[in-house]
């Protein structure tokens, strides 16, 4: 007979506990654990099929057919994924809520040429319908289906037969063979297992929509980004027009790639060119203001700092950033103290990363500098410069990666002057580039260059 017990799961981890206690032992998260029953049927005994057994074969033997993928119809989810959907594969996007996950996945939907199942939990098909006309286009071969149950969806699948299927999302689902609500951890794990092996035994590519938890992590288990193949992090402000979307996990692709999209009333639109875009609204007569030759993957990007220093008000002076990380920010101001003589502790220091991006590139710091230091003596910066270094504790400029690639995009968008490292490799060619390219070794000569 089978046999039923009550377990405590965390919410947050999956950790089972024989009691309830208020704080998970295993993440530390208060208030996460919920009660469950699971049935536990008689062990049963399986014998593997002699046919089907898996023998060693050399690793030189092995087939390795050219992986077939379908487009996707738009340039910078393909860019992100490699080059496409891979047949089979699983799909993970999460990202906050509004920031356009929905209207990236509707897209892809109605672009994609062959048939579709959009399968959304959330929304009505009326609703589905109103965004899809918002967007501006509708694709007959979009099958839309407002279900929750995973065996209604699995049925669906089996008799429609689609190309693609989408899931919006998968904490709405759930499974009639598990006693929990949907979105908890032994739901979310048991519907994404059973979509992997109906994906895997049809070929059919699934995309699944995922929530993020308040510290910006995928809500579910961990499990849940072991299981897919892909996992994609869709990034920025939802007050600012630009999304960032990025790999974190990629079976089929690198995951330094990365892809831009511009929110507008018709829906996510494609950044072929990004640096055209976050640079066309720069002014040419105020201080603070310079730009950082980014490598942000693999795409170099160049991306305008702004920094404003004012005399503390209240005494006690604030350090505020947006897109930039505050304590490297910190870091930073005192070596201007210590090694360049600019006496900023009395002064309130804000950054700011135009266009509501976050940049993590060591290369940034050579641009935070010079704005700041443009923005203490209230004299603009040359506009046609640009600057990729990183700054060291002792004042050192220290070389960045991927030089001439920043070099290449600072020429090709018209800049005339780029400031690095003079401790680069000399086997690197700088002589075929047609723009200035100043060498500092040390953040006190940074001044005379910029300000004479």
């Amino acid at each position: 007979m089978a046999k039923s017990k009550t377990v405590y799961v965390c919410q947050n981890c999956g950790t089972e506990s024989a009691k309830w206690v208020g704080r998970c032992n295993s993440c530390g998260e208060w208030n996460t654990l919920a009660e469950q029953v699971i049935h536990k049927s008689p062990a049963r005994r399986f014998e593997s099929d002699p046919g089907r057994r898996s023998v060693p074969e050399k690793i030189t033997e092995v087939r390795s057919d050219k992986m077939q993928r379908y487009d996707t119809r738009n340039n910078e989810f393909n860019r992100v994924l490699g080059g496409g959907l891979v047949p089979g594969s699983m799909v993970l996007i999460g990202g906050e809520p509004g920031i356009g996950k929905s209207t990236l996945a509707l897209q892809i939907a109605i672009k994609f040429q062959a048939s579709t199942l959009y399968v959304s939990g959330e929304e009505s098909p009326q609703q589905i319908k109103m965004r899809a006309e918002r967007l501006g286009s509708l694709n007959e071969a979009t099958l839309v289906l407002a279900e929750t149950s995973l065996q209604g969806i699995i049925t669906q699948i089996n008799q429609v037969q689609p190309e693609l299927v989408i899931i919006d999302s998968i904490q709405t689902l759930f499974s009639e063979e598990i006693e929990s609500t949907p979105g908890s951890v032994s739901q979310v794990r048991e519907c994404a297992a059973q979509l992997l092996r109906v994906a895997k035994q049809t070929g059919i590519p699934v995309i699944l929509i995922g929530h993020i938890t308040k510290e910006g992590n995928l809500a579910g288990p961990k499990i849940l980004e072991h299981i897919v193949d892909t996992v994609l992090q869709f990034e920025g402000d939802s007050h600012h027009m630009y999304r960032i979307l990025r790999a974190s996990k990629n079976r089929f692709g690198s995951t330094s790639e990365l892809g831009v999209f511009e929110m507008r009333n018709d829906g996510l639109a494609e950044v072929a060119n990004p640096s055209e875009v976050l640079l066309s609204q720069q002014s040419n007569d105020l201080s603070g203001s310079a730009v950082a030759a980014n490598i942000e993957g693999i795409r170099p990007l160049m991306i305008e700092t702004q920094a404003l220093v004012s005399t503390a008000a209240y005494g006690t002076p604030q350090r505020t950033s947006n897109g930039f990380d505050v304590r490297r920010l910190n870091m930073l101001l005192a070596v201007l103290e210590k090694r360049a003589n600019f006496h900023l502790s009395s002064k309130d220091v804000f950054i700011n990363i135009a266009g509501g991006l976050r940049v993590d590139d060591p290369a940034t710091d050579l641009a935070i500098v010079s704005a700041v230091l443009s923005s203490t003596v209230d004299i603009a910066l040359d506009k046609k410069s640009c600057f990729a270094g990183e700054v060291g504790l002792s004042g050192e400029i220290r070389p960045v990666g991927r030089l001439e690639q920043r070099i290449s995009e600072a020429e090709k968008l018209g800049f005339s002057t780029i400031f690095v490292s003079a401790f680069h490799d000399k086997a690197i060619q700088t002589d075929r580039f047609n723009i200035r390219i100043v060498k500092l070794a040390k953040v006190q000569e940074l001044p005379k260059y910029l300000f004479g």
